[in-house]
């Protein structure tokens, strides 16, 4: 247990009410989405400002006191999760959520860390302007853990992650200093760029606590489509054909196989299949223009009668409301809580160039099936940026848990063709806990070391975040 007088050190920076003792409060910020990590705490501190943060680093320092931020808690990863059968201090910036600024000459928000996604959008909305991170949990999580997972989304293909979407940073650290980088500039090189160490860092360097993020004028003319197709090749196909007729007005294409259409229409309610007949693979494509949406509709229709023409794709529906629109995305969207009720599912985040995707997932469900025979594959994701979620479904009837107790091995056989095409293990989930050993083995040693050393130098303590990303030195 935390000493109790340390406890009531921390409670008096925030208020006491603001100190989360009581184990039932704390125990739904103990447990990742996926049920994979279990932590313990015996501390939730809510700050309301930056200074509140710097006072409870600056203590957290001094004393040893590991702590563990959390914005929605919707990692993947284990990144957010306080360690079992440690004292680690979880710190949430919920109470932090405020608007500072908007901009719309130089199109432009400033936010605390604690804003939620969903709220961002709505504000961004109010002043027709677009922020275009899609994640399907933004109505819970917020941008500080956005920034601090580097999140990619569905629309990364046309506006990038949120490191091409953030201009600067306002960042506690673990010292308790406060480094004001909520700098505006699209151009700015006076040396190493500090943004861009604590994107992505998943709070092991310290605490962002505001942001200056890029909104986007809204699109006059927004179209989406659900096609069928025989294979993934042909999505390839369908995928050059859709950059050369619509160029950066593609914002959104994404890959799925059947079986996941299948689990979303059998699990998420009201969700039902847009085309009349099964094919092998499915792509929903999305088309924002800034003129009209005359030329949306004119630019789907070409890139459809091309495709269909050519025999790339079967067939297709395009929406034809908004509701409809968001129906198609919410199929999509919902496809990893489809899996759930089929059981026990082993998942990959991961990314291959883009030219690869059909001959990765062809290998890649070779080699998981001959050894977990039976496997139902249900992989996703965003083809346009190389990014696929592989997730693996237990056999039909299978032990759920022996299932899960596989994860390490059916892990190394689709890592390990991922790396033979030169992807990555992590696309936009982050390493956490969960990839964390696995990262030490494949990166570099000059690599690791040199991420060892920007840890040491940010937090000389070592309380931020401990054992997370990296492994303990």
């Amino acid at each position: 247990m935390l000493d109790p007088d340390l406890i009531a050190r921390f409670a008096a920076i925030v208020g006491v009410s603001n100190a989360i003792t009581d184990r039932n409060e704390i125990a739904p910020h103990l447990v990742e989405t996926r049920g994979l990590y279990h932590g313990a705490s015996p501390l939730l501190l809510k700050p309301a400002s930056k200074e509140e943060v710097a006072a409870i680093l600056k203590l957290a320092s001094e004393t040893g006191t590991a702590i563990v931020p959390q914005s929605g808690n919707t990692g993947h990863v284990g990144g957010q999760t306080p360690r079992a059968g440690k004292d680690d201090v979880l710190l949430t910036l919920s109470r932090m959520n405020r608007v500072r600024e908007i901009d719309t000459s130089a199109n432009l928000i400033v936010v605390d860390a604690g804003c939620v996604l969903q709220s961002v959008h709505e504000i961004a909305e109010q002043h027709d302007r677009l922020f275009p991170l899609s994640l399907g949990s933004q109505g819970s999580c917020q941008i500080g853990g956005n920034l601090s997972t580097n999140a990619g989304g569905t629309q990364v293909l046309a506006y990038g992650n949120m490191r091409q979407l953030c201009l600067g940073l306002e960042v506690v650290l673990p010292t308790g200093e406060i480094w004001d980088g909520l700098r505006k500039l699209k151009k700015d090189n006076t040396g190493y760029d500090l943004r861009d160490l604590f994107i992505g860092a998943e709070g092991t360097l310290g605490v962002i606590t505001g942001a200056v993020l890029k909104l986007f004028p809204r699109p006059r003319g927004h179209q989406v489509a659900f096609a069928g197709l025989a294979s993934a090749e042909d999505a390839l196909v369908f995928l050059g054909m859709a950059s050369d007729i619509c160029g950066t007005s593609l914002t959104g294409f994404e890959l799925m196989v059947r079986l996941g259409v299948e689990f979303t229409v059998r699990h998420i309610p009201g969700v039902r299949d847009p085309l009349s007949e099964a094919y092998p693979w499915h792509v929903l494509i999305d088309i924002s223009t800034s003129d009209s949406a005359e030329s949306a509709e004119t630019m789907l229709q070409a890139l459809l009668e091309k495709a269909l023409a050519a025999d790339i794709i079967k067939d297709a529906a395009v929406a034809t409301s908004s509701s409809q629109a968001r129906a198609f995305w919410h199929m999509r969207e919902s496809m990893s809580e489809a899996q759930k009720p089929e059981g026990g599912s082993i998942k990959h985040d991961v990314s291959v160039p883009i030219s690869s995707i059909p001959e990765f997932m062809a290998k890649a469900e070779k080699a998981v099936t001959a050894v977990v025979a039976g496997a139902r594959i249900c992989a996703f994701g965003h083809m346009g940026d190389g990014n696929i979620h592989y997730n693996i479904s237990q056999p039909v009837g299978a032990d759920k848990q022996a299932f899960i107790g596989r994860w390490r091995e059916v892990n190394a056989i689709v890592h390990g063709l991922v790396l033979e095409f030169g992807g990555s293990i992590s696309a936009e989930h982050g390493i956490g806990q969960l990839k964390r050993d696995e990262l030490a083995e494949i990166r570099p040693a000059i690599e690791m070391d040199l991420m060892a050393r920007i840890k040491r130098a940010f937090d000389p303590a070592g309380i931020m975040n401990p054992e997370k990303v990296i492994r303990p030195q």
